[in-house]
C-alpha cells in the first residue's frame, strides 16, 4: 500500500511538472503572437506615414515611395501569416495545458484515494487485531 502512495506522488510530480511546462510554452507563444501583431501594427504605421509628408514631391522620390509601400505591404501581409499561424499554436498550446492540468487533478485524486485507502486498510487491520495487541499497538501496554 505503501508503494502505491509513493508511485501516486510520483506520477503527481510528473503531472506537476508537466502542467508548469505546458503552462510556460502557453505564455511563450502568446508573447510571440503579441510581438508578431506589434510589429504588424508597426508596418501598418509606417506605410501609413509614408505619404503624408508636406510639400511637393520630385517624380524620383514619389516612385521610391511607392516601391517601398508595396514592400511594406507585401511584409505587411507576410507578417499576417506569420500571426495566423503564431495564433493557431496559442490555440493548440492552451487546449495541451489544459490537458496537463486535466492529468495533474486526476493524479491529485488518486493519491488522496490511495492514501484513504491505505487509512482504512489500516483501521480494518487495527480492528481485527485483539484488544491487548491493538494496546501494545497503540502504546497503551
Amino acid at each position: 500500500m505503501k508503494g502505491l502512495i509513493a508511485r501516486r506522488n510520483r506520477v503527481l510530480r510528473v503531472r506537476h511538472v508537466q502542467h508548469a511546462m505546458a503552462a510556460a510554452e502557453t505564455a511563450r507563444a502568446r508573447d510571440e503572437a503579441e510581438g508578431i501583431a506589434l510589429n504588424a501594427e508597426r508596418l501598418r504605421r509606417v506605410r501609413s506615414d509614408l505619404f503624408q509628408m508636406e510639400g511637393s514631391a520630385n517624380g524620383a522620390s514619389f516612385a521610391a515611395m511607392q516601391e517601398l509601400a508595396g514592400r511594406l505591404e507585401q511584409a505587411g501581409r507576410q507578417l499576417d501569416g506569420a500571426l495566423y499561424d503564431a495564433r493557431r499554436k496559442v490555440e493548440v498550446k492552451e487546449s495541451l495545458s489544459l490537458a496537463a492540468n486535466r492529468d495533474k487533478e486526476i493524479a491529485t485524486r488518486l493519491k488522496d484515494r490511495a492514501k484513504a485507502d491505505l487509512e482504512e486498510w489500516r483501521e480494518t487491520r487495527l480492528v481485527a487485531l485483539p484488544s491487548y495487541r491493538r494496546m501494545q499497538r497503540r502504546g497503551d501496554a
